[in-house]
């Protein structure tokens, strides 16, 4: 019975697939993407998504209790059929719903295979074996544009900065300076890579490993100030040998007020979340204008589910 429900389930999927591929692959071609989701837990049994980069796929596959071992390698078999691509170009993850005690970047192997992709007129870098995530987030593509569109002489701001996609968005922008904080040297080598991939890299960019929060405390003692910053922080994080802890619904409002004291006047911060029961508090933040910009920020393969949130603060 469990056999025969998934082989059902399969056949629904690679179906879906060769639709979507059909419909986005040739549009997406022309406009020089070549990451992009295909399946985003559109049918409620089919507890996946399914993303496209360059020639490989990503499939996750939300686990539950009644999660059956076979399930995820025979929906890559499925997958990888409909796509017309070799099996091994299937990376196979597995996601839960609730991550509080996940780590954001937790390392899943060593093979420290990657390849480069292009979003536009920018290339990447991905990773998709070793993490649970690729190193490039497909859902702020065009959040990326929008930065690069405001960074022309400005100096940016990548909090919690990751791989650096939008310290390269910004650079290519024309950003004066940029400074990219994160606690992971890894990430921050990698950020440097896309820089360099870019031919980007230079004397203005400045890479900084250090939790955001003592990063902001010292920038403001030494009278550092952007006018331009992005600030997507982990829903969750927590490290117990120095009692230090973070959650996005908790800390944000205190996060944001130390962001905005290291801006200048007349300034645009842009901060997001991809948690998704997040709960809102920006309301007495010391700021002109806030715009949420979700429904401009996120794709049209992203439309089904509500990947993340994004809100523009002006000083």
């Amino acid at each position: 019975m469990e056999l025969e429900k998934t082989e059902y389930q399969s056949g629904i999927l690679a179906n879906r697939l060769r639709n979507r591929f059909r419909h986005l692959s040739r549009r997406f071609r022309r406009q020089g993407i070549e990451c992009f989701r295909l399946y985003d837990w559109d049918i409620p049994e089919i507890r996946a998504v399914v993303d496209w980069y360059a020639g490989h796929i990503v499939i996750a596959e939300y686990e539950r209790r009644q999660s059956v071992p076979d399930w995820l390698p025979r929906m890559a078999q499925a997958a990888a059929e409909a796509l017309d691509i070799p099996l091994e170009r299937a990376h196979m993850k597995r996601r839960r719903t609730k991550t509080e005690d996940q780590p954001r970047y937790e390392r899943m192997s060593s093979r420290g295979e990657r390849f480069k992709v292009r979003e536009r007129d920018l290339y990447f870098w991905v990773n998709l074996d070793d993490f649970l995530d690729t190193g490039l987030y497909p859902d702020h593509r065009d959040t990326r544009v929008i930065v690069a569109g405001l960074a022309k002489d400005k100096d940016f701001l990548n909090l919690y900065g990751y791989t650096g996609a939008f310290t390269c968005a910004a650079a290519l922008g024309g950003a004066k300076t940029t400074v990219t904080v994160d606690r992971s040297d890894t990430y921050l080598k990698w950020a440097r890579d896309n820089l360099e991939l870019n031919r980007l890299w230079g004397r203005g960019h400045s890479l900084i490993q250090s939790d955001a929060v003592k990063y902001l405390k010292q920038a403001q003692q030494d009278g550092q100030r952007f006018n331009l910053a992005v600030v997507d922080p982990p829903s969750f994080f927590q490290e117990h040998s120095r009692g230090v802890s973070f959650d996005i619904n908790r800390d944000h409002p205190a996060l944001l007020k130390d962001v905005l004291k290291v801006m200048a006047p007349g300034s645009a911060v842009f901060f997001s979340t991809n948690h998704q029961r997040f709960s809102p508090r920006l309301e007495g933040l010391p700021i002109k204008e806030l715009v949420e910009l979700t429904p401009a920020t996120i794709p049209e393969d992203y439309r089904n589910r509500l990947v993340h949130r994004c809100w523009r603060l002006t000083t």
